[in-house]
């Protein structure tokens, strides 16, 4: 059982030479080469679909590449499992975490374990556990329930199951998606004395900060091929950016215009969740013509439920939401879309889009009432065509196909098909959900630079966002949420991503 971590040699620690993995006929990692060390942290970096969790999962056992070869300790394997990996001393903490919720920390570190039996001291058991977090900084108690702690707690007890398992090649995959900036920042401190202490280290990422930040070498894949690597000491955030994406990028500045008239006011809105309970609590917030309010905070502390609260999806349990002098507070969704809702939810095709349905027909799904998509009860088919073609034009939406599946469109292509809807209807008031979420850096620029000039053209915008760089990037006055209720509010110029960081982990700081 192992108490402490190993001792590991200096130099290569993986090699995967030639890795070839297709889904369905498409390459996902197309012979691709990339070597690790002991001792260090290496950074994968790439846009969304560019190979890197097929690559890692292949090195973690999940997945059997076509063809490629994998050796660790310079010794050739074959990994058909991730207990085989896992024998191997490789593992893999994911984006979605794999513990019991029932279960204690330590519970959920010896479930499966092969020296683990009926007779094992949980005393002792708890006490290696202690030792083991407090020599990285991943102090978490033992007896605690999984389901009692935070999102970064549960993330460091992952860390543990595989190092009380004796891994010693770590592989993390977009590990701050789900973490406050403090929390992150004590991530970075815990990987670099698990990487001073002889650890092999792969960070999945597509965030250059984090590249530059924590990583001794970067890999970068683009279309499930290795096209280059090198040390962070000899790289830099734009010539990073232009391996991922194969050419230059420009970034969006936002213009600080003096907002108009309030347009959106959340007075006091308290809010059940799907399981009954509060999941926003007297919430107040207003938007003025041409400004971006940015909502913060980490997943599940109530950002959902607001945005279907202001867009009629949810009802709430008390409080008023005014638009444009009237009350839409028990208004139905239609109603609010007459007065001049838009909406990008955070669910694409779940609530943004009809999957099964051809990009024309959604594009129209908020005009075809009127003329000239339609006269009366009549739809013009080629008025709906011929109005796809010009916002696909118009917002550079690619890869349409005729009558096939918008679900066929790939995530940033459906993005902005959704704004293209919204924004061609002239909205008053845009509620936009996790905008960027898991799009590429191209992509996630196309899209801000669509927001900045909507809040330019006279648009007040509600943003919800878990991405603290798009946060202060775009907007005019911040929100943070946390449980469900307004933590802090600040302006752009007095707001950092320290103070964030502590308005969403819920401690209350002095923002003056």
């Amino acid at each position: 059982m192992a108490e402490s971590v190993p001792e590991v040699p200096s130099g290569e620690a993986a090699r995967l030479t030639g890795i070839t993995k297709h889904f369905f006929g498409v390459a996902a990692n197309e012979d691709v080469d990339f070597d690790l060390r002991w001792g260090e942290i290496h950074a994968l970096l790439g846009e969304n679909g560019a190979g890197k969790s097929t690559l890692c999962s292949v090195l973690a056992g999940l997945y059997h590449p076509d063809s490629g070869e994998i050796h660790l300790d310079g010794e050739p394997v074959d990994l058909g499992s991730p207990h085989q990996a896992l024998d191997h001393g490789v593992g893999m903490v994911y984006q979605h975490f794999r513990l019991v919720d029932r279960f204690t920390v330590a519970e959920n570190l010896t479930l499966g374990h092969p020296e683990t039996g009926f007779f094992t001291s949980r005393r002792s058991l708890e006490r290696q556990v202690g030792e083991l977090g407090r020599r990285y900084g991943l102090e978490v108690s033992p007896q605690a329930a999984v389901w009692q702690l935070s999102v970064g707690e549960q993330q460091r007890v992952e860390i543990l199951k595989l190092l009380y398992r004796g891994v010693r090649i770590l592989i993390l995959d977009e590990p701050t998606a789900v973490l406050t900036p403090q929390e992150s920042h004590n991530l970075f401190g815990t990987l670099r004395a698990l990487a001073d202490d002889g650890q092999a280290i792969i960070f999945v990422t597509h965030k250059l900060d984090e590249v530059m930040a924590v990583a001794d070498r970067v890999t970068v894949l683009r279309d499930g091929r290795k096209v280059g690597g090198m040390p962070t000491s000899e790289a830099d955030p734009a010539t990073l950016a232009r391996m991922m994406v194969g050419r230059d990028l420009s970034v969006p500045e936002r213009p600080r215009t003096a907002p108009g008239e309030p347009v959106l006011s959340i007075k006091g809105v308290t809010a059940e969740g799907d399981r009954g309970l509060e999941a926003i609590r007297d919430v107040e917030i207003e938007v003025r013509a041409s400004q971006i309010v940015g909502v913060a905070g980490v997943a599940g502390n109530g950002q959902r439920e607001l945005a279907e609260v202001v867009t009629g999806l949810r009802r709430p349990k008390r409080g008023q939401i005014i638009m444009g002098g009237v009350d839409i507070t028990r208004s139905s969704t239609l109603e609010r879309i007459k007065l001049g809702l838009g909406f990008v939810p955070e669910d694409r095709m779940r609530t943004g889009m009809a999957g099964g349905l051809p990009l024309a027909a959604n594009l129209a799904l908020k005009a075809y009432r009127q003329p000239p998509l339609s006269r009366g009860p009549v739809l013009s088919k080629q008025a709906v065509e011929d109005r796809a073609r010009t916002l696909e034009k118009q917002f550079d939406i690619r890869g349409v196909r005729g009558a096939l599946p918008t679900s066929l469109l790939s995530g940033g292509n459906i993005q902005r098909a959704i704004l293209a809807r919204e924004l061609s209807a002239r909205p008053r008031v845009l509620v936009a959900a996790a905008p960027t979420r898991g799009l590429d850096v191209a992509a996630i620029q196309a899209i801000r630079q669509l927001l900045i000039e909507e809040a330019e053209a006279g648009t007040a915008i509600l943003m919800i966002s878990e991405d603290l760089e798009e946060i202060l990037d775009l907007s005019d006055e911040v929100i943070v949420l946390y449980e469900g209720q307004v933590m802090g509010r600040l302006p752009r110029d007095r707001a950092d991503p320290d103070l964030l960081g502590m308005l969403m982990a819920g401690r209350k700081v002095d923002a003056a």
